[in-house]
């Protein structure tokens, strides 16, 4: 069955465009741009003179060849100051090297070393700005060479012919959204794979949770039981579990892994939330706050551009203004639905989009050119403007068409690779659209749940946070735990800001310096929101409260909840008839699938029984959990925060990611459903490659939903995983 999983040929890799001429014309037009660059500072600068047009030409031209020929040679040499400098010292170096050999030209009249590095560093953003627009600077064969003489320096490069794989994921975007993505050009790239039919494009089904926490813990450690959210009440903790806070990642891996994660061969993990038992961890939340000692290595190759800090901090601000802009544009064309984007927004959302995108596909560059045998990584850009601008506006299909290009980078990178490699390109969920709860109905659920319940405080215990805010914090302490001169900086200025209270306690009464200040008693009526996934728990009520005790302290509660037409359905428990779905024209009693009236889950699905009965076996199950009405004339959900795009519950093709995936990795006839079952065929596939040895023949067990629903979606995992992943290697 396995006999064509070996090594795909070069000329059989998915195809990027890559034609000499246009390389020679983007060199030329760079060329022609410096020069009128010289021209114009000459006009503004009363310290520089230059002998006309031809020696501006012939200034650029030399520059351009000693950054191509001169300074790859160098760069080799200063790569380990230019990260602990963040780039700085090689930015600077190449200044002045470039200033000095401009003081020596004869043509030009500069009158000393400080207008020769203004000169210079306005050089630099021009041609990173040009260069970065014609997406020259991956093609160029010197950052291929600086990377893998590191590597190699290094002795850790595995040569091997035996293929390794790269996940790429790309979070919240749905198979239909993509599927419509390769007609409207958004994903040239990844539709150009399916064309040629080197690829194969196919779709799953998430559990009732569907984001990326408890999809992320069934793809990455087959394992996602008991997490019923993105954030949720433990009551035998008196705390929350908030998934993209590192202490609670990290305690959610060590819940679930077995030390025999999807990356625990050799792999590398960068920026998702769990690590998958990776050795190698960068921008990962559970792996965060670990002293591993390797960041500046795993960060080495963004760094060996001598521009890359400029270019993308260039970039950034012009995010910022993007952003600004497209939001000013909404509120001027009357696009509905649509939410409040400020400022700080703005920057969240370039964090996302330009920052941690060039980070992320860097490290992936360097795990494909040092020979890593799985790499995973999860591209959060899509997902993060998809939230606030809706999922197929402008904004989301060009943050879309910015990853497809980086994926294309990366493909192109590996055939320098010391092995050949695979490339599978997945979604842990997608998102539903829809005008919020707030703004349909002009109340939230908690607001909802105090008027309805004779609680004397109803408590939001953590709103949480915006992925790219807590990607961008993570990053902060994954720096300052480097043994290193910019750890050490930025641990004293994460303490002097701590001292300050700028940091201030997380959404489970923590603060992150682990002062212990924050929710300072255990509240009585707890209301928690992931997407249009409501959760409410009585944290004073020991164990989960029933349906009747519930009518004895809040008579009125659940009858407001099922009658609300925001709400689809209310999952509670019965002392009498067990898990009970309540929808306002009917009742759905799971133990043994008896329905009064109309079934409330029917709109959400043939599988949606078995979800909901899983969700309710898990031991921090909230007791209550409702979902919002799924609006299917309009294909709209109502999202409990203040998002336009959404995740989290059931309705619509937020349950419905996809795997794009080689031809010849085996997908099984039947529906895919659930997280953990990806994990499996995913595992079946590294087994064919000869990477892993324990493949669990998923592809043959078709792992879908069979007759007996709950046997198929709830097995395995039905009893949790305490064992931890072991230590990860440092090197």
């Amino acid at each position: 069955m396995w006999e064509s999983l070996g090594p795909m040929p070069s000329d059989q890799l998915p195809r990027v465009s890559r034609k000499p001429t246009r390389l020679v014309w983007h060199g030329f037009l760079v060329v022609v741009i410096d020069a009128v660059t010289l021209l114009l500072l000459a006009l503004v600068l009363p310290g520089f003179l230059i002998d006309g047009t031809w020696s501006a030409l012939a200034t650029a031209v030399v520059v351009g060849l000693f950054n191509a020929l001169i300074w790859p040679v160098l760069s080799r040499f200063t790569l380990k100051l230019s990260v602990l400098s963040l780039g700085l010292f090689g930015l600077l170096l190449n200044a002045v090297l470039v200033a000095s050999a401009m003081l020596a030209m004869p043509w030009l009249t500069i009158s000393g070393p400080p207008e020769a590095l203004a000169i210079t560093f306005t050089l630099a953003i021009v041609s990173s700005l040009l260069s970065a627009l014609l997406a020259i600077d991956e093609d160029s064969s010197w950052y291929l060479n600086v990377v893998q003489q590191q590597l190699r320096v290094r002795g850790s490069v595995t040569e091997t012919d035996v293929p390794g794989v790269v996940f790429l994921e790309i979070d919240g975007l749905a198979h239909e959204v993509l599927r419509r993505a390769f007609a409207n050009g958004s994903a040239p790239t990844l539709a150009q794979w399916v064309r040629d039919e080197s690829h194969d494009f196919n779709r799953w089904e998430t559990d009732w949770s569907s984001q990326t926490g408890a999809c992320q813990a069934g793809i990455l450690h087959g394992d996602n039981h008991d997490m019923p959210a993105f954030r949720w009440w433990e009551k035998d903790r008196d705390q929350a579990i908030v998934t993209n806070h590192p202490r609670d990642a990290a305690e959610i891996e060590q819940r679930h892994s077995d030390g025999a994660g999807l990356l625990s061969a050799d792999g590398a993990s960068r920026a998702n939330i769990l690590s998958g038992d990776a050795t190698r961890s960068m921008l990962t939340m559970s792996t965060v706050l670990e002293r591993r000692g390797q960041i500046g290595r795993d960060y080495a190759a963004y760094f060996a551009k001598p521009y890359g800090v400029l270019k993308t901090a260039a970039f950034t601000v012009i995010e910022i203004l993007n952003e600004r802009r497209s939001a000013r544009r909404q509120v001027r064309t009357g696009v509905e639905p649509r939410i409040h984007r400020g400022w700080s927004y703005a920057v969240m959302r370039a964090w996302a989009t330009v920052i941690q995108l060039d980070l992320q596909v860097a490290a992936v560059v360097g795990d494909v050119l040092a020979g890593r045998s799985v790499v995973y990584t999860t591209f959060l850009a899509y997902d993060e403007v998809a939230h606030h601008s809706g999922i197929e506006r402008p904004d989301a299909l060009e943050s879309l068409r910015k990853v497809d290009r980086q994926i294309a980078r990366v493909v192109q990178a590996a055939r320098a690779a010391p092995r050949p490699y695979r490339f599978v390109v997945l979604s842990d969920h997608g998102q539903s659209q829809g005008a919020t709860f707030k703004q349909r109905f002009g109340e939230t659920l908690e607001d909802l749940v105090a008027r309805s319940s004779r609680a004397d405080e109803v408590t939001t215990v953590g709103g949480g946070e915006d992925d790219a805010h807590a990607y961008l914090n993570a990053t902060v302490s994954e720096a300052s735990n480097e043994d290193s001169l910019t750890g050490r900086t930025i641990r004293r200025a994460s303490r002097r800001k701590t001292d300050r209270g700028d940091f201030g306690p997380d959404s489970s009464g923590r603060r992150e310096d682990g002062a212990g200040d924050g929710v300072d008693r255990v509240p009585e009526l707890s209301v928690m929101a992931s997407g249009c996934l409501g959760l409410i728990s009585f944290p004073r009520e020991p164990g989960r409260v029933t349906r009747e005790r519930l009518d004895e302290l809040h008579p009125e509660l659940i009858e407001s909840l099922r009658c609300h037409p925001g709400i689809g359905f209310v999952l509670v428990r019965s002392d009498r008839d067990g898990p009970v779905v309540l929808g306002p024209a009917g009742t759905n009693y799971l133990a043994d699938g008896r329905i009064e009236g109309v079934d409330p889950l029917a709109p959400f699905g043939p599988n949606a029984a078995a979800h909901v009965k899983r969700t309710d076996s898990f031991t921090h199950c909230p007791d209550l959990v409702v979902n919002s009405t799924y609006w299917e004339e309009t294909d709209e959900v109502a999202a409990f925060e203040e998002l336009v795009g959404s995740h989290g519950g059931m309705g619509g093709s937020q349950s419905y990611p996809f795997v794009l995936h080689p031809v010849d990795f085996a997908w099984p006839e039947r529906e895919v459903v659930g997280a953990e079952s990806v994990h499996r065929l995913l595992i079946d596939w590294m087994s064919g490659l000869g990477l892993r040895q324990d493949g669990a023949g998923a592809a043959d067990r078709s792992p879908g939903v069979e007759a007996d629903q709950e046997s198929a979606v709830v097995s395995p995992g039905s009893s949790r995983r305490t064992s931890t992943s072991g230590e990860r290697s440092a090197t």
